[in-house]
């Protein structure tokens, strides 16, 4: 599979990702970095990052570490710890695959403000569905 195109592609499909100024800027089988380019529109009442655009930004690059291998997989269960507030100009979640079995998966999600402070980490637990692979979708 071309990483470029399928990047292209998630960039692209991922409505939810595009409307909050979230993209994939690096993909390989296992691994990808995401980031959020931070506006008004991502901060809570405290003026810093939304929890839940954390969050969002880390399944977002969990989805593509995860699928680039071609098996669609989909998120089952995830834990998060914040650590710091998310501020800076932009957020980056890097996502790394710890186990790859018949029918799991593992990551952990390392998330940091642009000084490159950690802001969340967390793992996520995944599933192997089935169907076509999301580059055929």
């Amino acid at each position: 599979m071309d990483m470029e195109n399928f990047k292209s592609l998630i960039n692209e499909k991922d409505r939810f990702g595009k409307y909050n100024n979230m993209r994939v800027t690096e993909i390989r089988p296992g691994y990808a970095e995401a980031v959020l380019e931070i506006s008004e529109n991502s901060l809570n009442g405290l003026g810093t990052v939304q929890g839940g655009a954390i969050f969002s930004l880390s399944d977002l690059a969990f989805a593509a570490a995860a699928n680039a291998g071609g098996v669609p997989t989909v998120a089952m269960t995830c834990s998060f710890s914040f650590i710091r507030p998310g501020t800076g100009t932009f957020l980056k979640a890097a996502a790394k695959e710890v186990s790859n079995g018949k029918r799991t998966v593992v990551y952990d999600v390392n998330v940091c403000n642009s000084a490159d402070k950690l802001v969340a980490h967390g793992t996520i637990n995944g599933f192997h569905v089935e169907g076509e692979p999301v580059q055929k979708r």
